[in-house]
């Protein structure tokens, strides 16, 4: 299975430790709790990418919602409140979809256009 997830924070940091900060920067930023959620994805250890807007893990079923779990869980201390997006495509005895999908859309790409040599 795919999920490809987004999580932010909102509302003033549960943690005491970030008391006298703000869940988002000057800017709206909340890079510094989308950091804390992509380093779990990383440590799991499963195939995943991190786009601009989402983060992609590929896996089990079990394993795949334990990581956005504890990625989400790893934000909270960044607001009072959490926000999660998710979509999934479940494609049970596939493996590799997280880069297949992409080869087969950039030979699909390809395969209109006229050869260059």
């Amino acid at each position: 299975m795919l999920i490809a997830f987004s999580v932010a924070p909102s509302g003033a940091p549960s943690d005491p430790e970030r008391a006298g900060t703000a869940s988002e920067s000057a800017d709206g930023s909340v890079h510094d709790a989308v950091a804390a959620a992509v380093a779990v994805v990383r440590a799991s250890g499963l195939p995943h990418r991190t786009t601009s807007m989402f983060t992609e893990v590929e896996g089990e079923w079990d394993e795949v919602f334990a990581v956005v779990k504890s990625a989400t869980e790893a934000v909270l201390p960044f607001g009072s409140r959490v926000s999660l997006v998710l979509k999934a495509d479940i494609r049970p005895g596939r493996t590799g979809e997280i880069d297949g999908k992409i080869e087969r859309l950039e030979r699909a790409l390809g395969a209109g256009e006229p050869d260059a040599s």
